[in-house]
């Protein structure tokens, strides 16, 4: 009788103080947090292992970047035959959605998503979309389960954060970084604040000599310091000259004086062309559809400087608006330059000849659905990949699947050198030669701080190691071997830092994944593509 009292009273006081009680949604073996390529393979690759599998995606639509307009695996700066596995299988199935016989690594956003949904519906994995978490409960360094804002709590024996964010990692408590390490923390040559590019010449002050937006002075800044930025986001939107594209829409908050370095250039340079603003790929698609992104040279482009330098420990809220400002920047920039009457008649015309393509983001008035995030959160984790395990210590006896991009940063902030120029800091375009293998403690926390997390999109390395491995392509790897990985995990019930290396590498090299950098497809001499 008292137990039945102690309960009514405390359903009393939790409908008094409107105390929330997550529902509880089940135990799962491996719990996916975020949908992004990444998340979606590594959900895949446990559910094939025989894991019970829930995926938790943010959005309406998983697939990440992938399917909000970066619409390339990466292959034209990588060694497109060190892909392999599940992810080598997704380009293989979007291969065959084009009539292709064989990988295709060139695709359409609207395509992805069909590739990557047909992959999830086919192995089973519960998907659930439009939540965040929002707490963690652990009993000592595993994670019991987690609390979302949707009301639901899920738990599970092993979890995987494939956010771009790392949300999930610091709410449990994981040691993690963002922006960019000095020189001297790890050796590395090509870290912190770095002045290589030419000064434009651009004021980067308004007519009464106050610093225009998203511009820091020069003497704030030496060479080769750290910094807690990092680099620029935009989004990726997709375009048609085709008749049924959608106009540019005036922004809501629409401001053209935001765009005075672009009124000043055009006042100067009015043979200015679209191309010469931001960068527009034709790659393979259909014609009259291209693919965007934010021009490195440029005086002004698609890249919102300044506009995102709290996103990576923001608030939900905090982050929607970030989200928002940067959205307004892309369109309100599409609209003056389609619209303003100073930009020159041939520009003007020139670029209301373009749209936004009608056949992709149809939900979301043909808006990319994600923010490009190029880096937030980085976790330091049991092993940290840096500038020398991608040019030096190239193998690892733990390696769990292969990397070869360049090591690719784009400008991190706009600097003021002079009352009449700037420059855009923190590039890094390093060509490497040779594809390098990944370690499994890259992707593991200390022992000491979780033993059931996996993070294989905020992975443990230095700014300079990130900048090589933050591609679709190769998240997408280190999705598949942390899925399988959590499977083994899970049957084993070990913790995520005890498995067996040579037992690991077994059970990935029977899926068709790649490790060594020795592997005969290349036999370790085939040539990068040409910088450019």
């Amino acid at each position: 009788m008292k137990s039945i009292f102690f309960f009514c009273l405390l359903l009393t006081c939790c409908s008094a103080f409107q105390i929330e009680i997550p529902t509880q949604t089940g135990t799962y073996d491996v719990v996916v947090y975020g949908g992004t390529p990444g998340g979606v393979i590594a959900a895949v690759a446990a559910a094939r292992e025989g894991a019970r599998v829930l995926l938790i995606e943010q959005t309406k639509h998983v697939g990440g970047l992938n399917t909000s307009g970066i619409g390339t695996s990466e292959s034209e700066h990588m060694i497109e035959e060190t892909y392999s596995g599940l992810p080598l299988e997704f380009y293989e199935r979007l291969g065959k959605h084009y009539g292709k016989n064989g990988p295709v690594f060139y695709f359409e956003s609207h395509v992805a998503e069909k590739v990557f949904t047909d992959l999830l519906q086919e192995a089973k994995v519960k998907v659930m979309y439009t939540t965040f978490i929002k707490s963690a409960k652990k009993q000592g360094t595993a994670i019991q389960s987690i609390a979302l804002t949707n009301g639901t709590s899920v738990a599970g024996n092993v979890f995987i954060d494939a956010t771009y964010e790392g949300d999930l990692l610091a709410r449990v408590g994981v040691s993690h970084t963002h922006g960019r390490e000095s020189r001297e923390q790890y050796g590395e040559s090509l870290a912190g604040v770095r002045f290589i590019d030419t000064p434009i010449e651009a004021a980067p002050y308004d007519d009464a000599g106050k610093l225009l937006p998203g511009f820091v002075e020069r003497a704030t800044l030496t060479e080769g310091q750290a910094s807690d930025r990092v680099m620029n986001y935009n989004f990726r939107l997709m375009m048609s000259t085709n008749t049924d594209r959608r106009p540019f829409p005036k922004p809501a908050s629409y401001k053209p004086e935001r765009y005075v370095l672009l009124t000043r250039l055009l006042k100067n340079h009015p043979e200015t062309k679209l191309v010469d603003i931001i960068d527009l790929y034709s790659w393979t698609y259909p014609k009259g559809k291209f693919e965007t992104n934010n021009k490195q040279k440029a005086v002004i482009s698609l890249g919102h400087f300044g506009g995102n330098v709290d996103y990576p420990e923001a608030s939900y809220a905090r982050r929607e608006a970030i989200y928002q400002d940067h959205k307004s920047w892309t369109l309100g920039l599409m609209y003056y330059l389609a619209n303003d009457p100073s930009v020159p008649e041939t520009l003007r015309t020139e670029t209301a000849g373009y749209g936004l393509s009608a056949n992709e983001f149809k939900d979301n008035e043909n808006f990319p659905y994600y923010l490009y995030v190029r880096e937030a959160r980085r976790m330091v984790g049991a092993y940290v990949q840096t500038q020398k395990d991608i040019l030096q210590e190239r193998t690892k006896p733990d390696a769990i699947c292969l990397g070869s991009h360049w090591i690719d940063s784009h400008h991190v902030q706009r600097v003021a050198v002079s009352k009449t120029q700037f420059v855009n800091e923190g590039r890094i375009w390093e060509p490497i030669s040779q594809p390098y293998e990944i370690s499994y403690r890259a992707i593991t926390p200390k022992a000491t701080e979780c033993t059931n997390l996996l993070v294989p999109v905020c992975i443990s390395a230095s700014h300079v190691g990130f900048c090589s491995l933050r591609v679709e392509s190769t998240w997408m790897q280190l999705g598949n071997s942390a899925g399988i990985a959590a499977a083994m995990a899970v049957k084993q019930k070990k913790a995520v830092q005890n498995l067996n290396a040579d037992e690991l590498k077994k059970a990935l090299e029977k899926k068709g994944v790649i490790l060594s950098i020795d592997h005969q497809v290349w036999n370790g001499n085939r040539d990068m593509p040409k910088k450019s």
